[in-house]
């Protein structure tokens, strides 16, 4: 483990590069300490004559006389008027048999004789010459570690942070959620334990692995965990570490890299966010020279290199389609290992995995909060889980309760209540109408989810109201007639603004929003439209980041788009009002109803809607309505987006869709 230990202590080696830097820190520190002694010396002593000695001895304007062997040094009364207090004078001192005679003349001189003895001497050496020394090489050292301690400046020297399994402390226990992603990585983690199996068949270890996938997944978690299965070293460090303003010095840094990577195999080099170096050579976007020569090195290191000694090369990334071709060939990134938004079961997994440290009690269910949770990513459910404990600790109470975990669910999606501000009568009723027109929509559509809770309480994140909807099962696909029944759900609460108060509002802002970005996605993506068929007209950019899409044509396609969309949308607004005008007993009694309450569960909204259309209570099914409708949370707004009318000073998105 010698080798591990010299990586930790930063990879540094005596060599004679550094030694002739300590040479050469000692001699700039030996010259500048001399032209500081000689500096303060000039400044703080002045010689006088021996004359002007005397003269000064006969004037009354010396108080003590300090004689050594070849020099007198004087120190001036306070009370001269010709020579400073602050300056040290001397004289030589030359023969003269009546010095003792001058000097007991002189009325109040106090005459001192110079310590001579080898401790004096050692002292003054110390403190004069040792003392500064050894400060100014100690600061230049320092100067000289901290910049890398080596090249020039020490800015072509990696700086790779180095961990051991210990140190990491992460296993492929501590990652849930991402089975697939870890099969793959166990296969290298096992290939690295034991080599001598696979290279009996001829098979060789993967030179690299690229991490792909959204943020929050825990791509670096994986990274850490193969470091910790394997037992290796395990070098990380960012792609942007690479970046600086010096062109060459990307590349200079890579070559450091993989020669102590090499010095310590078998081990792993993992490179976070590797797209900041391996974007992709485009000429006519302009070049960067520095970032181009840093992403050449790297190729031509990955070739260079043995896999058989044990060297793999980890790189994480959320933007895969920016990456150049060369980096992703065979031979240098041989597996792409995506690791994606988990589904039912890893969600379940994965608030297994956080809630090692928590104490819950025996009404958490992780089934209804993870089918709440539709479209989270782990980072998104370790966030629910610690707000869910500070929610308890707040409450009073010793454990986390399935209560806690839902109002988690619901801080995290549309945030905290605002208590402060207080609507108006009349508003309080154009948001309730609103969101009851979303709710009443929904029960009449068979193809819409199931509502689970309606409020008018304000939230942080600019929502006046809200309804929360979950689905009955995980889903996948969606079909056309969900789509539609989408689209009158969103718009159902400006129908409903319209139907009742003859006027709309602008609360609508982010329904309409989410409806024209369903409309144009059947449209441009989905093949839905009659009138385009099966024509792909938009690609989606960054699929694991905005999910921004460009339309693929021309302006008059464009424009034929948009009557499209437009037509869907009327469509869709005329069968929401149709729906809420057959129903308006229904609509009003609902919202008076949550006026008064301000807050029902889905429960409560579908008794109210049962006997206003003298529906009986199903039989069979409460046992199971119960089930779904016990929590008081909403689905993940990536897959099922929360119906809400938004607050006027709400910021709004640009439209995702754009044209080339």
């Amino acid at each position: 483990m010698d080798n591990n230990n010299q990586n930790r202590n930063g990879g540094k080696r005596p060599s004679g590069q550094n030694i002739g830097v300590l040479a050469l820190i000692l001699v700039i520190t030996l010259i500048a300490v001399t032209v500081m002694n000689n500096m303060v010396r000039k400044n703080q002593t002045q010689e006088l004559g021996y004359e002007e000695f005397v003269e000064y001895l006969k004037e009354g304007e010396i108080d003590t006389a300090k004689i050594s062997s070849n020099r007198i040094y004087l120190t001036p009364k306070t009370s001269s008027t010709k020579l400073s207090r602050f300056i040290q004078y001397y004289t030589v001192r030359i023969p003269d048999v009546d010095l003792a005679e001058r000097l007991l003349d002189a009325n109040g001189v106090h005459v001192v004789a110079e310590d001579t003895s080898t401790s004096a001497s050692i002292l003054n050496f110390l403190m004069g010459w040792v003392l500064p020394s050894a400060l100014m090489i100690g600061l230049l050292y320092m100067m000289y570690s901290r910049m890398g301690g080596g090249g020039m400046m020490g800015v072509g020297k990696s700086n790779a942070k180095v961990y051991v399994q210990k140190e990491t402390g992460v296993t492929f226990a501590d990652v849930a959620g991402e089975d697939e992603a870890k099969e793959s990585l166990v296969e290298i983690v096992d290939f690295l334990h034991n080599p001598q199996k696979y290279s009996k068949i001829g098979a060789k270890l993967p030179k690299g692995a690229l991490l792909v996938g959204p943020p929050g997944t825990g791509k670096t978690l994986l990274a850490k965990a193969v470091a910790g299965e394997a037992h290796v070293p395990f070098y990380s460090l960012s792609g942007s570490d690479f970046v600086e303003m010096f062109v060459g010095v990307g590349a200079s840094r890579v070559r450091d890299l993989f020669k102590q990577a090499q010095q310590s195999a078998p081990c792993i080099i993992f490179i976070d966010e590797i797209d900041a170096i391996g974007r992709s050579r485009d000429s006519r976007m302009g070049g960067n020279d520095e970032r181009e020569q840093t992403l050449n090195q790297l190729l031509s290191e990955m070739d260079g290199f043995d896999s058989s000694k044990g060297l793999l090369v980890l790189g994480a990334t959320n933007r895969p389609e920016i990456l150049d071709p060369a980096l992703l060939r065979p031979g240098r990134f041989d597996r792409r290992v995506i690791v994606d938004k988990p589904d039912l079961k890893g969600r379940v997994n994965i608030l297994k995995v956080h809630s090692k440290d928590v104490r819950l009690d025996e009404s958490v269910d992780f089934e209804e909060i993870a089918l709440a949770t539709s479209g989270a990513v782990g980072a998104d459910l370790a966030n629910m889980m610690n707000e869910a404990a500070i929610n308890a600790v707040k409450n009073g109470r010793q454990a986390v309760s399935q209560k806690d975990l839902f109002e988690a669910v619901e801080l995290v999606l549309v945030g905290k209540e605002k208590k402060d501000r207080i609507l108006s009568k009349e508003e309080r009723r154009i948001v309730s109408y609103h969101e009851v027109g979303h709710a009443l929509v929904t029960a009449l559509q068979k193809d819409a989810e199931p509502v689970q809770k309606i409020t008018i309480v304000p939230r942080t994140m600019g929502a006046l109201g809200y309804v929360m909807q979950v689905p009955e099962e995980e889903k996948y696909l969606n079909t056309k007639k969900e789509l539609e029944a989408m689209l009158v759900v969103s718009l159902a609460g400006r129908a409903a603004e319209e139907l009742v108060f003859d006027t709309v509002t602008t609360g609508a802002a982010n329904d309409i929003e989410q409806a024209t970005r369903i409309a144009r996605a059947m449209v441009t993506q989905y093949g839905m439209s009659e009138k385009f068929g099966l024509m792909g007209l938009a690609t989606q950019e960054n699929q694991y980041l905005t999910g921004r899409t460009v339309l693929n044509c021309g302006d008059a396609t464009a424009a034929e788009i948009d009557t499209e969309v437009m037509k869907m949308l009327k469509n869709a607004y005329a069968e929401a009002k149709r729906l809420l005008s057959e129903n308006r007993d229904a609509m009003d009694q609902i919202a008076a109803f949550l006026i008064e309450k301000e807050t029902i569960t889905g429960k409560e909204f579908m008794k109210i809607f049962r006997e206003v259309k003298g529906i009986p209570e199903p039989e069979e099914g409460k046992k199971e309505e119960k089930s779904r409708m016990g929590g008081e949370f909403a689905e993940d707004a990536a897959s099922q987006p929360v119906q809400a009318a938004e607050a006027l000073e709400a910021p709004t998105e640009q439209n995702p869709e754009q044209q080339n």
